[in-house]
């Protein structure tokens, strides 16, 4: 662990963009945060890349990222989005289903598969994982409630209805009765 004087500060502005980015490296350095803020800072390059609409040179720099850290779930997703944006449905799946074997109780993994699928015209695979999207959400938060909490802190716990209250004594109002008929 560093102390907060021991790290240096600068800010590395990246040639395509026009602002900058603050990075904090420690003097000594320790390679394994280095390498993974260099990965973070790929990853986030490629995904302004995306969201710039700019998917070749995205999908170049997720390939770059995937081909140095292979598990890499995040990247992977993105790339089969890439591919899905740019219309290459075949291939969003296919790597789409290269997510789906990293993590496959994850929702938005066949959320994404869902919308590949559907966009291909595969409607019966699409709705397979459109369900499972719907089962991998329910699956969220499997833990058993605490026994120990106290009474008051149960999140779901339905509202305790008022006591009811006395019934008000609505006023006679001898202007809207009606007159007998025929007097």
């Amino acid at each position: 662990m560093y102390r907060e004087a021991e790290f240096v500060f600068f800010a590395a502005f990246a040639p395509s963009r026009a602002t900058a980015r603050h990075r904090c490296f420690p003097l000594a350095p320790d390679w394994t945060n280095f390498l993974a803020m260099e990965m973070q800072d790929q990853y986030d390059d490629a995904m302004f890349d995306y969201t710039t609409s700019d998917y070749d040179t995205a999908i170049a720099k997720f390939q770059q990222i995937l081909d140095a850290h292979p598990q890499h779930f995040d990247a992977q997703l993105s790339l089969a989005m890439c591919h899905y944006r740019k219309g290459d449905y075949a291939k969003a799946i296919k790597e789409g289903h290269k997510a789906e074997k990293m993590n496959p109780n994850e929702q938005l993994v066949h959320t994404n598969l869902s919308l590949f699928y559907m966009k291909s015209g595969d409607k019966k695979t699409a709705e397979h994982h459109g369900l499972q999207a719907r089962i991998a959400s329910w699956r969220g938060n499997m833990d058993k409630p605490d026994q120990n909490a106290a009474p008051g802190e149960d999140e779901l716990k339905m509202s305790q209805p008022k006591a009811p209250s006395a019934p008000v004594k609505i006023p006679d109002m001898p202007w809207k009765k009606k007159p007998p008929i025929g007097h």
